[in-house]
């Protein structure tokens, strides 16, 4: 299945930034392009500073004796991506529950100006003593309602798989 076309500008729009980084030789694979465990990676890497945005940091979770945990992703591979390209990855909040977030990430080529990838994602917010999904509290789900709204102004659905919901 082949995701809605987004432009890079509006990629870009998004915030937060979720990651920067150039792409080492190491990530390359037979084909000479990044191998695609390097894009789950990189999207679980950019991940972490959604979480942050959202409060869900370290400290919250060191806190809170809770961690998130993927429960479900998709990823579309669009173009290749290859040694020291310049990537960037940006995230959109499609939906949310009581314990779980659905959302989007883009991996930007900026060395190409073109789209590389889209991720999409289930993310739970767990329990660690008890290893089970656990509620967000009041203050979490305020930023991820937060970042919900802003980017439901958005001129762009987010081109969701169809297949996962919170």
């Amino acid at each position: 299945m082949k995701p809605t076309n987004i432009s890079v500008d509006d990629i870009a729009a998004l915030r937060p930034v979720c990651l920067r980084r150039t792409i080492p030789a190491a990530y390359l694979d037979l084909n000479n392009h990044m191998n695609m465990r390097w894009y789950v990676a990189l999207f679980d890497d950019a991940g972490d500073t959604l979480h942050d945005h959202l409060g869900l940091t370290r400290e919250f979770r060191r806190a809170h004796g809770s961690g998130t945990m993927d429960l479900e992703h998709h990823t579309w591979f669009i173009n290749e991506v290859m040694a020291d390209s310049q990537i960037c990855v940006y995230a959109r909040m499609v939906a949310r529950s009581a314990k779980m977030i659905h959302y989007l990430m883009f991996m930007v080529n900026e060395s190409t100006g073109k789209v590389a990838a889209h991720f999409e994602c289930v993310n739970a917010l767990v329990d660690l003593q008890a290893r089970k999904t656990t509620p967000y509290p009041a203050e979490i789900l305020t930023r991820i309602d937060a970042m919900l709204a802003e980017q439901n102004q958005l001129a762009w659905a987010p081109p969701v798989s169809g297949a996962m919901r919170v």
